[in-house]
């Protein structure tokens, strides 16, 4: 079994996804819009740029994401949480400076009890996220 965290936007899933990109790394490997999709025909003119589907891959990791439905009335941010779980301390830092940048910062990126780092941000797009490195072998 593979978990796979989808996020909802409303309307800026590919900028997001962008940015994802450059902070995690690895490439996206798919995406459509409703225009290109066969939904098409049935959409609104201002939906047809809206991401459909969008999947970020690296490695064995992946991200997943759309935008919603014009309308739908959907909280994009309800319930969702993104935790990268990270081998080193370094990888853990260099995630934390990227994702960072104009996020909120929950709980500052430290050395806790069950980590070498921990931290939690909700990003520029309102997205939660925690960054988790596994603890140093003593």
């Amino acid at each position: 079994m593979q978990l796979v965290a989808y996020l909802a936007f409303d309307g800026n899933c590919r900028e997001a996804f962008n940015f994802y990109r450059d902070a995690l790394g690895g490439d996206i490997v798919y995406v459509t819009t409703v225009g290109e999709s066969p939904m098409c025909p049935d959409a609104p003119p201002e939906a047809r740029d809206r991401i459909m589907h969008i999947h970020l891959q690296n490695g064995a990791a992946a991200l997943m994401g759309a935008d919603i439905q014009l309308g739908g009335g959907q909280d994009t941010a309800a319930g969702t949480c993104v935790n990268v779980m990270v081998d080193t301390a370094e990888e853990a830092e260099a995630i934390w400076a990227k994702l960072a940048v104009g996020a909120d910062v929950r709980m500052p990126l430290a050395q806790t009890f069950w980590s070498a780092r921990f931290g939690m941000l909700t990003d520029r797009f309102g997205k939660p996220w925690m960054i988790n490195c596994h603890p140093a072998e003593a």
